[in-house]
This record gives C-alpha cells, structure tokens and sequence, in this order.
C-alpha cells in the first residue's frame, strides 16, 4: 500500500515546486503521473518542463497523445494507468481516492497555500484517506525549507 504527501506551497509556486519533485521520483526510478483539473495550467506545465535544459530537463507527456504509455511523466485531467506510474503528483485540488492512494507507491497532493479552496479540499483529503487506513504526511515549506509538520501511519 502507498502513502500521501501532502505539500503545503507557501514560497514557491507549483512551477517551482513540482519540477524538483518530477525529477526526485525519476531520479528514483518512477514513472508518474500528474492530475490537474485546469487543461491550461496542465498545457502551461508541458510547455515549462519542455523548456528545462540540462539536468532540469524532464522528458514527457500530454495525456491524449499516442505515446502515452511510454511517457516517464504523463500530464493528465483525469486519473489514468495507462503509463503505469508508481508515483502520482495531484495539483489544482484533483481528486484522488483511497483505492487510488493504494495503487501507487507514492501519491503527491501539492497545494498553494494562498488559496483558500486548494487548503479546504487538502484538509478534506487529508481527513478522508487517513480515515480510509492510507498512510500520510503532511510537508510545509513555511520555514524556508521542506519540514514534515504531521503524520499519520
């Protein structure tokens, strides 16, 4: 069974933040899938990640495309195991379930922190998948640096 992280985005944005998360769960070996709710924020990532030279570069893809199971990272609306990810990163308050949680090494669930309804929906999230048995821990970078604040085994 996996575990939830929940990252609590308070001084850098998701652009930021979700590139060095992409690159440590490839650096650990998995593949993953990133569920938005907005297509355009979700089309704004795909053109950022294609722009990351170097190290910060992460290959990818946009959900819909031929290639889909064959992407290392797969940018999707919708919940999909079509790139058979280990690691699931879920942004813009996307819906994930406990059986999902169960499916994946690792599910992410980064929200801003100045956004009054991405906090709410991750409280609610938080409170119904640890309610379902799914381990969590709750991560805020509020101090400057990432720093496990809660959790729940």
């Amino acid at each position: 069974m996996g575990a939830v992280y929940f990252y609590h985005l308070t001084r850098k944005p998701l652009e930021a933040t979700l590139p060095l998360l992409l690159s440590k769960a490839r650096s650990a070996g998995w593949r993953c899938l990133v569920v938005g709710r907005n297509p355009q924020r979700l089309d704004a990532l795909d053109t950022q990640l294609w722009q990351g030279a170097g190290t910060d570069f992460l290959a990818h893809g946009r959900a819909g495309g031929v290639q889909d199971a064959a992407q290392p990272i797969l940018l999707a609306d919708t919940q999909t195991d079509i790139n058979d990810a280990e690691c699931a990163m879920c942004i813009d308050g996307a819906d994930v379930t406990p059986d999902q949680v169960k499916t994946y090494a690792r599910t992410c669930i980064l929200f801003d922190g100045n956004n009054e309804q991405e906090v709410q929906t991750a409280r609610i999230q938080w409170k119904t998948l640890t309610d379902a048995g799914c381990a969590a821990q709750y991560w805020s970078e509020d101090s400057g640096t990432w720093t496990m604040k809660a959790k729940k085994d």
